[in-house]
């Protein structure tokens, strides 16, 4: 396999990505990049949508260039046909690219395009730029994302749902993010799997904090953070979700996890209260503490020109207020890379409520902070969350999710396990080891290296994904 280390000079390579915000899916193509610009590649960003005052801090940083094209098509028609507009805008996106380097010559050609989440992408960059080898980072089949309710929602999702199985398959190199996806990624794209086409595994990845970090986060996250929200944060044990504000994200769940677990503490408060001959003496010695509140903070991505982001927050806080979580829970869409990193430091653990999530940054993240995880017991968090070591894998059930917290009220518990998994991130999910293993996937689809590809090899042997590349293929051919 190829690497920088062979004295092999840097490739061009551009990234095709629809809209450029703030989701795992845009942190995992910013990683990419830039990880690609430490192995010495000269690397470009491609998008429809891209907002310099809600992005990612490495779009700025990265070292590789941000180039909007194809934004003036609507990203939907009347609320409707949104995938159909996105397909277009992205192909107005590649058809600017290869626009692009045909006016500015042959030297400015890509050797690798890495496409995600719009897979059509791949016959026109093909046919556009045939020089250039296309990778497909498949972060899950977008066929499974969306109902299909009506009769004409299943005809217009007929043509894109076998479109996207036969361009997916188009494409030089096809990657998952776990393999929990790999399995989905055969069960739907049966016709792909009938020709041999099993995509590799890439885990995701996270940048790792120094520890000086996060102990100058833990000291002045009290000083950073708006004054309401740091003062709701210290006044009891404090909880965070951190999710876009998307149906499918059920981050209801944390709330009704919460109202749990308020409930079990105010019950063992009034158990106390009933023993009140035997604990008055103790508590007049001061041997019987009343527990600080249990609060949760809900914080994610947040974009108002959709609408169910606007939707899905009105129905959250109808939600607190039907709970009667009050002054229990705040809401903090849209927050920076720096509040990221303070409501990490300031809260006890993190909860992870997506059910049969892809992969799933967020609990990398928290890990890497040294804070442990509460998730749901399937999809990607069952790759990356040890259960009982590093966090907790739960049914997706309010029972089981405050019971997880109500262990990790216990400060002893969470700080044993906030170190565990800070470990298991360090040694298992770095992003320099992400970086470096894409390095060899794009060297050797450059130099033509990668042969059919006949498993993921890389992940298959284990549960990290990383060291080894699959092998390749190229439209159902060797390269």
């Amino acid at each position: 396999m190829a690497t920088a280390t062979e004295g092999s000079k840097g490739l061009r390579i551009a990234f095709i990505h629809p809209d450029l915000g703030i989701g795992g899916a845009e942190r995992l193509v910013v990683d990419a990049a830039t990880e690609l610009v430490r192995c010495g590649h000269q690397v470009d960003m491609y998008t429809a949508y891209y907002n310099p005052e809600r992005c990612f801090a490495e779009t700025k940083t990265g070292g590789f260039a941000v180039r909007v094209a194809g934004g003036w098509f609507p990203r939907h028609i009347l609320g409707r046909m949104m995938a159909l507009c996105a397909y277009i805008r992205c192909v107005l996106v590649a058809i600017h690219i290869a626009w692009r380097c045909f006016r500015l010559g042959t030297a400015s050609a890509y050797d690798v395009v890495i496409a995600d989440q719009v897979a059509v992408v791949v016959p026109v960059v093909k046919m556009l730029m045939p020089r250039a080898r296309v990778l497909f980072y498949c972060h899950f089949p977008d066929l499974l994302l969306t109902q299909r309710k009506s009769t004409l929602k299943r005809l217009y999702r007929a043509p894109l749902d076998y479109l996207e199985e036969q361009t997916t398959g188009a494409a030089d190199l096809v990657l998952v993010n776990s393999n929990y996806t790999r399995g989905v990624f055969a069960e739907t794209f049966q016709r792909l799997a009938s020709r041999g086409i099993d995509p590799g595994v890439l885990y995701p990845a996270v940048p790792i904090p120094e520890s000086s970090e996060l102990q100058a986060a833990e000291a002045s996250w009290r000083s950073e953070l708006d004054p309401d929200l740091a003062a709701f944060i210290a006044g009891g044990t404090t909880f965070l979700s951190i999710n876009r504000f998307e149906r499918k994200k059920g981050i209801r769940l944390a709330l009704e996890a919460l109202h749990e677990l308020t409930a079990r503490m105010a019950q063992v408060e009034a158990e106390k209260a009933t023993r009140g001959s035997e604990a008055a003496p103790q508590q007049a010695r001061g041997e019987i503490d009343t527990e600080p509140p249990a609060r949760l903070v809900v914080a994610g991505g947040y974009d108002p020109r959709l609408a169910e982001n606007v939707e899905y927050l009105v129905e959250l806080k109808e939600a607190v207020r039907q709970l009667g979580l009050e002054q229990s829970v705040r809401f903090l869409p849209s927050f920076t890379d720096r509040q990221r990193t303070l409501l990490l430091a300031s809260c006890r653990a993190v909860l992870y409520t997506p059910q049969h999530e892809h992969f799933g940054i967020v609990p990398l993240e928290a890990m890497a902070a040294g804070r442990p995880v509460v998730a749901c017991n399937s999809g990607g968090p069952t790759e990356s969350v040890t259960h009982g070591s590093v966090g907790f894998l739960c049914e997706p059930t309010a029972a089981a999710f405050a019971g997880a917290m109500r262990e990790l009220m216990d400060p002893r518990v969470a700080e044993r396990m906030g170190k565990r998994a800070r470990a298991h991130v360090v040694g298992r999910f770095s992003r320099q080891a992400f970086g470096d293993q894409l390095d060899g996937y794009v060297r050797s689809l450059a130099v033509g290296r990668l042969r059919k590809q006949e498993g993921a090899k890389g992940a298959a042997g284990g549960s990290t994904g990383l060291g080894k590349a699959p092998k390749g293929k190229l439209g159902g051919k060797e390269l």
